[in-house]
């Protein structure tokens, strides 16, 4: 076993290696941008490095540098973690050309799978069942329209280096094929430098589910069951869970068969990943489960796997890189009970789940469960990386357990100012459709209206109430007494009176009143700001209150016009001009930040006055970008 173990990556993924590193008595060394100097996986580690400035592509995604850092500080392994350089074969063929021990599978393997098309045909070659398609070399229009005629429609387009979604268009009808196949090929390109697509069957009720396996040098491949990952939100994961919810006995052994085939096609070394496609229009069934693609690492929701299997997958990454056997026969690896986890993410569900950066002044997570995370209070969100914070995962020994369980862990979280998804990952895991097993990829679209946020609740408004007025601030009685009359003074005296006892509250810019009951709403769980503001946490979401103000009164509900950047970004594009008449909805100006666009639009027809930034600057969160004047 070497000594030592670099992880080439950041955050959570950083944090967990680390544990089982350091349990396992190896030396950890960590690598940092400027952005992450203060970050928590810097201090976990034994040794850190500086490694550029904070844009992963000068940093975490600069191979040379990583490898340069592992030089410098002696160490013997490199972890890559997930996302970053994990896929890349060439950093992989890097690390072993320099005497370093890679922590993951041969870069022959990982080549095998990292393109769909090439994937899927090794799969057919190795028995795999693939999903109905076109995989093939010509990519004319006229054949490609072809194929997709011959499959029948709808059918899905990805580009065949794709992944997260991107590159990816649903058509449903013929005429429309032509525009789904441009823009997919230029999503290719510019996100992969690949322009190549193939073609696929689209599953009207499709589930997302992954088999976890582990290969060793020693030609053994064994399974660790499956999880389910069907609750997307645009395709990208938001809760998993192991095992299946309807996985019969016959179905699980033919998909954990066909995954261990899929391994064993590419001499699968170290942990990784088959994912499927199921058909669940009429429940799980082996002929109706279909290969999709291979992750050739460390899968974010691997923690479900260790909760059922009892296994630390780290370490055997580990020991298997070392060049040790598997440590447990197929025979011997056992599934207990149920696991979910839920990706807690830095965003704001009701701003269109729009990244949220920042300082945690606040950062609680429940103490009674597994969290996966790399930051802390007092730390910094940014800009600049993926906005997952941390992972919550529960086991238990039922699917219904489990579910309510992490639907209570959802409601503990405590964040402020960053917004997070808590409240929205509590809605899902309560919805009733979840708790029936009802799931497939398109469940959060088709629910969007049930797992809206809820505005406070008669209970969370007469706590507020109560902490605000045990802090000695302004109130509203029935009997009209002023709002700038302090509770304690002669006049408030008699609001002791449960009957007489009103008062107004604001949250989050909306004036309601409340008729407290004295003694029934203990105060809490209240974050104080000042004597008479504060933060209400209910159901994993942070409620701004604070008792009446005359200047509260409108409730901010009539927009001045201005234009803020939600985040700190960078001005890509100004769609107006001062003087443009422009209508409600329109865009104005276009912000980047976090890798993604975000128009900011008029909030009212009106005529654009003026704007403070140009094409190319470089804006803080708040900064009011241009000002919309309404129409007379």
């Amino acid at each position: 076993m070497f000594k030592s173990v670099l992880v080439a990556n950041r955050g959570e993924i950083a944090c967990r290696v680390f544990r089982t590193a350091k349990r396992m008595g190896l030396r950890t060394v960590a690598v940092y941008s400027e952005a992450d100097a203060d970050a928590l996986h810097v201090r976990e580690a034994d040794e850190a490095v500086l490694i550029g400035p904070a844009p992963a592509r000068e940093s975490y995604l600069d191979a040379e540098k990583v490898l340069a850092a592992a030089k410098a500080t002696g160490a013997e392994a490199i972890h890559p973690g997930y996302g970053f350089l994990s896929e890349n074969a060439d950093f992989a063929e890097a690390v072993m050309a320099a005497g370093i021990v890679w922590i993951g599978p041969q870069p022959s393997s990982i080549r095998a799978m990292g393109l769909k098309d090439a994937a899927k045909k090794l799969m057919i070659e190795a028995g795999v069942p693939v999903t109905p398609g076109y995989q093939g070399e010509d990519q004319s229009l006229e054949t490609l329209t072809a194929e997709a005629n011959r499959i029948g429609f709808p059918v899905l387009i990805k580009a065949v280096a794709g992944g997260g979604g991107k590159g990816m268009k649903k058509v449903d009808r013929p005429e429309d094929f032509a525009d789904g196949l441009a823009s997919a090929q230029r999503e290719g390109q510019s996100s992969f430098g690949d322009p190549r697509v193939l073609i696929e069957s689209y599953i009207t009720r499709p589930r997302h589910i992954e088999v976890q396996v582990f290969g060793d040098s020693h030609g053994n491949v064994v399974h660790l069951y499956e999880r389910d990952c069907s609750l997307q939100r645009r395709h990208q994961k938001v809760i998993e869970e192991a095992p299946a919810p309807g996985m019969d006995a016959a179905t699980r052994q033919a998909v954990t068969a066909a995954a261990v085939r899929a391994a064993q096609a590419v001499n699968y070394q170290g942990a990784g990943t088959i994912e499927f496609i199921a058909d669940a229009s009429d429940g799980l069934k082996a002929d109706r489960i279909w290969f999709m693609e291979m992750n050739t690492r460390l899968q974010v929701e691997h923690p479900v796997t260790e909760s059922i299997t009892g296994v630390d997958l780290v370490e055997w990454q580990l020991r298997v890189a070392a060049g040790e056997p598997i440590p447990l026969k197929q025979e011997v690896i056992p599934m207990k009970g149920w696991a979910m986890e839920a990706r807690l993410y830095a965003e704001d569900p009701a701003n269109g789940f729009l990244p949220s950066i920042g300082r945690l002044e606040h950062f609680v997570l429940p103490d009674d469960i597994r969290v996966d995370t790399g930051v802390e209070q007092g730390g910094e969100v940014s800009q600049f990386y993926d906005p997952m914070i941390a992972k919550l995962i529960v086991h238990e020994d039922s699917r219904e357990a489990a579910a309510e369980r992490l639907a209570d862990a959802c409601g503990e979280v405590e964040v402020w100012p960053v917004k997070t998804n808590a409240g929205f990952l509590k809605r899902c895991l309560e919805h009733p459709r979840f708790v029936a097993g009802d799931v497939d990829t398109g469940f959060i679209a088709a629910e969007d209206e049930g797992l809206q946020a809820q505005p406070l609740s008669e209970f969370g408004l007469e706590s507020v109430a109560r902490a605000l007025r045990t802090r000695g601030v302004f109130t509203m009685s029935e009997d009209h007494f002023s709002p700038w009359d302090a509770w304690n003074g002669p006049q408030g005296l008699r609001l002791n009176r449960a009957a007489e006892t009103h008062q107004t509250v604001v949250v989050d810019g909306q004036a309601h009143r409340t008729s407290m009951t004295p003694d029934e709403y203990p105060p809490a769980p209240y974050l104080p700001l000042t004597d008479h503001k504060g933060i209400y946490f209910e159901g994993g979401v942070a409620f701004a209150v604070s008792a009446f103000r005359q200047a509260d009164a409108s409730g901010g509900s009539i927009s001045d016009g201005g234009l803020r950047a939600p985040m700190p970004g960078k001005i890509v594009a100004a769609p107006a001009k001062v003087g443009d008449v422009v209508t409600k909805g329109q865009p104005v100006v276009v912000l980047e930040a976090m890798k993604m666009e975000h128009a900011l639009t008029a909030p009212f027809d009106g005529v654009v006055e003026s704007f403070s930034t140009a094409v190319g600057d470089q804006v803080v969160e708040g900064a009011v970008l241009a000002v919309v004047k309404a129409s007379t």
